[in-house]
């Protein structure tokens, strides 16, 4: 019944069953019998499970709450002299910080009568004066029907014992002005994904403030969208992409918000008539948000506009998730919550940063703290990758016809623009706050790591806001088995005519960065930012090679002439350093390419024994119509049929990708992906004896096999981008 509790079907008459929309009228008589003690259930877990993030630190929210008690005045104008009307964040959090210091243990002011009666008195001077039923909104919706209701029905149902019924009901109106019933009856524009959940938690605690069954249950039924794997807009995609804004990966930003919503709603309904759990929201945890946390951190390339808001934001954003995924635990099985709460040990215990709130969870021995699993996730809905090895990470970002180049909003990131031209985040040991400590605020915006760029000056905030910078490209996307991958993506400037074919193919000790069919006609030089580090430590030039001390080695085994420049830059308070290495493709270039390999972490002879060894991996193509490597050593074989064509023994009917690997106990896999997700049918040939093919896909339609392999795919279209692999057995007598 998707994310509804089966005992909610019943109570409600199966009203819920389809997931329809319950208006509160009609609910209201088939929940008469719903026990008054339901309501104070929910009150009670509400207390509990909102307050739990300020347990480890009691007395400094005490000490707050009375300062605001003690220096709030009531005029006119304001609550206190310092915050003047409508101050729509400011004046609520205060009211919202003392109702949690009166509801949590050991504040000093715990159940203080007169600092409930304090908040009381000002939700409804906030009432009286600004939000009050009848008026109309003026400025972003959001504040209206999130923000602020969120943050008084939050703090009214804390202190509820002292709000008199009059205040109460006065409230309740204001709410039900400005977050209508109707508000839920469509899933779409501004009521999605974490919207959404927002909305039904404001309709939750109207209905737990005023015990409104109705309420309840119309707050639960509106959930059911969220409960749903999308193929487009905001949600949940199968590949695990969160979209929120239509068109921007979100994961870091209003997918934590989605997250912690959710956690909160199924533990407060956990044990009451109105119990929910789903699923694709439990899977969620694995595959959607832990491949973006790396050491405590929350990668910057899923947090949209969120990045240039403050320094360490990733880390910040980070514990939220941890502390999210802590409290869902509680609604999971057992087997999920043990390794959940490992897998937030081991953030906590390797973060460069954290702020404390998992010290309980780091000492309890009981819990092991586990290792980031390695491996690869290709994420072709959200066009990004996260590829992990022992000892490093890396993250890359890009745009599509389905994700734009960069948020911008609110005044908001207005100098992001090249943040989807193939961003290539990298850590190795040691650099947590590589992204972290000012970076957006201090970075050059035109030489972003892994980036090519037109360097015609964009103004701020180009391109349409909210993300609405999507470019044409459809091939963006790759293929994996899971282990290496093959990614690439058909790059068009923002706002330039610059065009280029980017691939980058995923292996152990390094990335090979590889470009062809760089072409611009913007009067101004073109370049690929190789890397563009904060450093201090020495550079190493050679011939065709560089290494930065503490960070890793660069390998250019076609001689290219690298650039480099060593500069500190500056940005608000912040001076931070830098070392640039980069391409220049010249003014109005025409078909360049380029080819290098990052090698994170990697020592300088490390470095130098791979630059004196050019066949390691051996370019098979690099061209607009295909690019690809083959490594011996790995046994790998790896193309981007940007048409369709032959490359290393690879023929493909289509645009396509294809990654082979040959294994050392005589069988070999083939990965197939059409990342443009438009093929009925797909053949790729592998010039290569096969005696059999031993496990298939549910897209492979025939085979040949003999002297050279045939695979023909029906439908990948319909893998959304993903995967097929099809694992073979190799003819050793051939």
């Amino acid at each position: 019944m998707g994310g509804y509790s089966r005992r909610l079907a019943l109570r409600l008459g199966g009203v819920a069953a389809a997931g329809a929309v319950i208006p509160a009228s009609a609910a209201r008589s088939s929940a008469e019998h719903i026990w008054p003690e339901s309501f104070a259930l929910l009150r009670n877990r509400w207390r509990d499970v909102t307050v739990e993030p300020y347990r480890s630190r009691p007395e400094r929210l005490g000490m707050t709450a009375a300062g605001y008690r003690d220096t709030m005045a009531p005029t006119r104008a304001s609550l206190w002299p310092d915050l003047a009307f409508p101050s729509f964040d400011d004046t609520p959090e205060r009211l919202l910080t003392m109702a949690r210091a009166y509801a949590m243990e050991g504040t000093g002011l715990t159940g203080d009568a007169s600092l409930a009666a304090a908040v009381a008195t000002g939700l409804d001077h906030y009432r009286r004066r600004v939000y009050t039923a009848g008026r109309d909104p003026v400025g972003n919706w959001w504040t209206w029907q999130i923000g602020v209701p969120k943050r008084l029905l939050d703090a009214a149902v804390l202190i509820a014992p002292h709000l008199t019924e009059r205040r109460s009901r006065a409230l309740r109106d204001a709410v039900d002005h400005f977050v209508p019933e109707r508000r839920l009856a469509d899933y779409r524009r501004t009521s999605t994904g974490a919207n959404r959940v927002d909305l039904c938690t404001v309709m939750l605690l109207r209905a737990v403030l005023r015990s409104d069954p109705g309420k309840v249950a119309l707050a639960v039924s509106a959930l059911s969208p969220v409960f749903s794997y999308v193929r487009e807009g905001d949600g949940f995609y199968r590949d695990g992409s969160f979209i929120q804004h239509t068109s921007v990966p979100y994961q870091g930003g209003y997918g934590v918000v989605l997250l912690s919503g959710l956690a909160t709603l199924f533990a407060v309904l956990r044990g009451s008539p109105w119990e929910i759990t789903s699923k694709v929201v439990l899977d969620s945890v694995e595959r959607s948000f832990a491949p973006f946390v790396h050491d405590g951190f929350c990668m910057d390339l899923v947090n949209g506009r969120g990045i240039s808001r403050r320094a360490y934001g990733d880390h910040r954003r980070g514990d939220a998730l941890g502390s999210a995924i802590l409290l869902l635990s509680e609604s999971a099985p057992a087997a999920e919550r043990a390794r959940w709460r490992g897998m937030v040990k081991g953030w906590a215990t390797r973060s460069a940063r954290t702020d404390g709130r998992f010290a309980a969870l780091v000492a309890d021995d009981t819990v092991p703290a586990l290792p980031e699993p390695e491996g690869h996730r290709l994420l072709p809905m959200s066009a990004r990758a996260v590829h992990r090895r022992r000892g490093w990470c890396a993250g890359l970002s890009m745009a599509s016809h389905r994700i734009g180049h960069y948020e911008h909003g609110n005044g908001e990131n207005e100098r992001g623009w090249h943040t989807g031209s193939g961003m290539l985040y990298w850590w190795a040991e040691g650099h947590g706050e590589q992204y972290s400590d000012s970076f957006w605020h201090t970075v050059d915006p035109y030489r972003l790591p892994g980036t090519t760029v037109s360097t015609r000056r964009l103004p701020d905030g180009a391109g349409k806001g909210w993300g609405d910078t999507c470019p044409p490209a459809r091939w963006v996307g790759g293929a994996t088995d899971g282990w290496y991958a093959t990614v690439g993506q058909h790059l068009y400037g923002l706002e330039s005519t610059m065009e280029a074919f980017k691939s980058w193919f995923f292996l152990d000790d390094t990335i090979v960065c590889m470009g062809a069919g760089i072409t611009s006609r913007d009067g101004v030089p073109v370049e690929t930012i190789v890397d563009n580090r904060r450093a201090d430590g020495g550079l190493t030039l050679d011939a065709g090679l560089a290494h930065l001390e503490g960070h890793g080695g660069y390998v250019l085994p076609t001689g290219d002439g690298l650039r480099t420049v060593r500069e500190y830059r500056s940005g608000g308070s912040a001076s931070r350093g830098y070392v640039t290495l980069w391409l220049d493709h010249g003014v109005d270039p025409r078909s360049a390419a380029y080819v290098y390999q990052l090698m994170p972490g990697a020592s300088l002879s490390r470095t130098r024994a791979r630059a004196a060894d050019p066949l390691w991996a051996r370019v098979l193509a690099n061209t607009a119509g295909q690019q690809g490597i083959h490594v011996p050593s790995l046994g790998l074989t790896a193309v981007n049929f940007w048409n369709g064509g032959a490359a290393g023994g690879l023929t493909a009917s289509d645009p396509c990708a294809v990654l082979v690997r040959e294994r050392g106990d005589g069988t070999a896999t083939l990965t197939v992906s059409d990342p443009r997700c438009d093929l009925s049918e797909l053949a790729v040939t592998w010039d290569r004896p096969v005696a059999g093919v031993l496990d298939g896909h549910p897209s492979l339609a025939a085979t040949t096999t003999g002297p050279r392999l045939t695979l023909a795919f029906e439908r990948p279209a319909d893998l959304d981008g993903g995967s097929a692999t099809v694992t073979v057995r190799l003819d050793g007598a051939a």
